[in-house]
């Protein structure tokens, strides 16, 4: 046993080492830039999703249901091998649309919609409150235990206040100690890493104690696991687990590796380079799979020991302490507290700039008296992540003996699973629209409340327990957990079936019938064509348009809007960033497609502060065209709809347009369409210079053969020439020999 005092200074110390550590990759990223973490940070990190239910649950659940427990991580390593499909078009489209949450980026999908945005948010919040409250009891139960208070403390009372004070002081030192329109925290990044080593390390050293000590080597515990005693830890199915458990737990974690708020942020909005997930594609399945491999001996030493099975969760902790480890206890505890603190670090930071952005800021937008508060953000949302951890502290405190604490991990998993079919469907369907996903999403939410969190409630005593037995108003076919006479499901299974029935039946059906505006079939086709692998992203296009609109005007418009969320001087940095990339300092006017890309940018840059689409709302709020520049921006519009005509460069949703009746030409379609033809054609005049250089090369040797004939016939000429030379002087004194003795014979 350790003293409170002793282990809350090893906490803080150990927490003092992380911020350390924090602090120096933040520097380093100011120096190095925004990869200056590499693929195994990145990979390291992703290991979030091993929480506290890992570190101590799993070994619970194995201790009663065998092999069960290895369900949730064989659905997580389905989905990692998927992920150079299905991630890296989040990735990609995360670059261009600048997104920074999972609400964002279902919202951008269908339309920038700010209520998808906030029933997103509302659906996160709710579904993750309880996990979040698994956190802080494993954590209080923990600290309890490794001291003289031991289990009966509870979660209540000064420990788990204080505690949960701890948490929230962590997560805004860590997460949101600064407004960050990147929402990149290179340092934070660098601290999952750390502690996910750390975690598992602890719970290695745990498995090899128990392995080579408790059961004395590899061969006298596969003896043991295979007898009597311990036979139903290698059981498949046992009493507590069938073919439909196996099956949802497979598909709630295929879904929550990729979709839960924190491993959103981490895999998505962390995300530095696309070819970071290859290394992630081996490193985490490894990581899963070895912090898995002791459950069974650890689960098994706690059963041989004694210990009760009430207490299985714990019994990563209780194992070394009754042998006396006291290091390899205190070991474990920091492995059990990492793994919890990380878990709660990135979701409550993810909820709260969700909560900040999509539900607080557009409130504040409508309210002219809170309109100011806008300039306040950072600090919204540090009193978000303090709600949001008081709120789960008195879920813990309040549901501790409840049902839903049990498998809250679970059920937790299956709330997030609502974002499914509108996420896997607006990546890879395109006739998925804003009505489809809003219906979807809330549909299903409601039934996984009515069959899941409704019945805990009752078993609470908050409701009458006639609910589950008779149905409301009698009807037996409305009872929660046998929902439409479907009885003899497990009650997860249940709930998983019904929502998803509910949900994908409601987003398909709506998306067929209902008929999006031009803009959102617009906005489709860009988010789309975004997650092509080779596509173009932040291409500045050449004008030939003529340069009248004054830069400054536009440039101080751009920075009154960015101080109604940043600080003055990073608006300021902003704006004269953008002015930078787009290579305008020093213009006094610009052009019309210019200002369109400052614009852009300029949407992107407020998008990382308040989400893409409280930034769109904003955007079209508080930026004024004159009359010339509308004016100019339809003509140019009309242009090149009318150019691009006659190349038929038309999308799927022209076709479909034709079919129906309607004239629904995609122009951005188009445009896309028309930017690829320039690239193959500047390609094939890249080509063809090169062969013109290499006609060039051959015509200056052509030159230079005909220079050297010349030279050569020039130089013979000039021999000819000496030769006649030559020749003449020989005849002319031959011919003045013969003269000479034929005059003296005649004189």
């Amino acid at each position: 046993m350790f003293s409170p005092l002793t282990v809350t200074l090893i906490v803080l110390a150990y927490m003092a080492l992380l911020f350390a550590i924090a602090q120096f990759a933040e520097k380093r990223a100011e120096i190095r830039g925004p990869k200056t973490h590499g693929p195994w940070v990145y990979s390291l990190s992703l290991a979030v999703f091993a929480t506290s239910w890992t570190f101590y649950g799993s070994v619970g659940l194995a201790s009663q249901s065998g092999l069960l427990f290895f369900g949730i991580y064989l659905g997580a390593l389905i989905a990692i091998a998927c992920w150079w499909i299905i991630l890296r078009r989040m990735v990609a489209a995360k670059e261009t649309f600048h997104i920074t949450s999972i609400a964002d980026f279902i919202s951008t999908r269908y339309n920038r919609s700010q209520p998808i945005a906030a029933v997103v948010t509302l659906i996160a919040l709710i579904g993750s409150l309880p996990y979040i409250a698994l956190q802080l009891e494993a954590v209080i139960s923990s600290f309890n235990l490794i001291t003289a208070r031991g289990t009966e403390a509870g979660v209540g009372g000064l420990t788990g206040l204080l505690v949960t004070l701890v948490m929230a002081i962590f997560t805004i030192l860590f997460g949101a100690r600064r407004l960050d329109p990147t929402e990149r925290h290179p340092g934070m990044v660098t601290v999952l890493a750390v502690e996910c080593l750390v975690k598992l390390v602890a719970f290695i050293a745990i498995g090899l104690f128990v392995t080579l000590s408790v059961f004395g080597g590899v061969g006298e515990l596969t003896e043991r696991l295979f007898e009597g005693d311990l036979q139903h830890l290698t059981l498949v199915h046992s009493d507590h687990g069938n073919g439909f458990t196996w099956l949802t737990f497979i598909v709630l974690s295929f879904a929550g590796v990729q979709l839960l708020p924190r491993q959103f942020h981490v895999a998505v909005v962390e995300n530095p380079d696309q070819r970071y997930i290859k290394t992630a594609m081996w490193v985490f399945p490894l990581y899963l799979i070895l912090i898995n491999l002791f459950v069974l001996p650890i689960a098994g030493a706690g059963l041989v020991s004694g210990l009760p099975v009430a207490q299985a969760d714990f019994y990563v902790l209780l194992v070394p302490q009754r042998a006396g480890e006291e290091l390899l206890t205190l070991l474990t505890f920091l492995g059990g507290y990492s793994a919890a603190t990380a878990m709660v670090l990135v979701t409550t930071m993810t909820l709260a700039t969700m909560a900040s952005n999509h539900l607080l800021l557009p409130l504040l937008e409508r309210i002219p008296g809170l309109q100011r508060a806008r300039g306040s953000l950072l600090q919204v949302r540090w009193l978000m992540i303090v709600l949001i951890l008081l709120a789960a502290y008195w879920f813990a405190a309040e549901f501790g003996s409840a049902y839903l604490l049990v498998t809250i991990g679970l059920l937790s998993f299956a709330a997030v699973l609502q974002f499914a079919p509108s996420m896997f469907g607006g990546l890879f369907w395109a006739r998925g629209n804003s009505a489809g996903a809003l219906l979807g999403l809330c549909g299903g939410f409601l039934v996984w409340f009515y069959t899941l969190a409704l019945p805990t409630f009752v078993r609470q005593g908050w409701i009458d327990p006639s609910l589950l037995s008779d149905g409301p108003w009698g009807l037996s076919l409305l009872r929660p957990e046998a929902l439409l006479g479907v009885e003899g499901l497990p009650a997860l299974s249940h709930s998983v079936l019904w929502s998803m029935v509910v949900n994908i039946g409601l987003y398909v059906l709506a998306s067929l019938v209902y008929v999006p505006h031009k803009s959102e079939r617009t906005l489709t086709n860009e988010f789309l064509a975004s997650m092509h692998p080779n596509s173009q992203r932040y291409r500045a296009r050449s004008t030939g348009l003529e340069a009248y609109i004054g830069l400054e005007p536009k440039m101080a418009e751009a920075e009154a809007l960015l101080t109604k969320y940043l600080s003055p001087d990073k608006a300021y940095l902003a704006v004269n960033g953008i002015a930078e990339d787009l290579r305008l300092i020093g213009k006094s006017e610009i052009s019309i497609i210019e200002l369109i890309e400052f614009h852009r940018m300029l949407e992107h840059v407020l998008a990382g502060a308040i989400g893409a689409a409280s930034a769109h709302h904003a955007i079209e709020a508080s930026i004024r065209y004159s009359d010339r520049e509308a004016s100019d921006l339809k003509a140019l519009y009309s242009h090149l709809v009318s150019e691009l005509h006659g190349q038929h460069l038309t999308t799927r949703d022209t076709a479909s347009g034709v079919k129906s009746g309607k004239s629904t030409t995609d122009h951005y379609g188009m445009i896309n369409e028309l930017q690829r033809t320039i690239e193959e054609q500047q390609q094939q005049l890249a080509a063809q210079e090169a062969q013109i250089a290499s006609l060039e090369a051959k015509l200056e040797g052509r030159y230079e053969e005909i220079f050297n004939f010349r030279l050569e016939a020039q130089r013979l000429r000039q021999e000819n020439e000496l030769l006649r030379h030559e020749l003449g002087a020989i005849r002319t004194s031959t011919g003045n020999a013969g003269e000479t003795p034929g005059g003296a014979s005649n004189g």
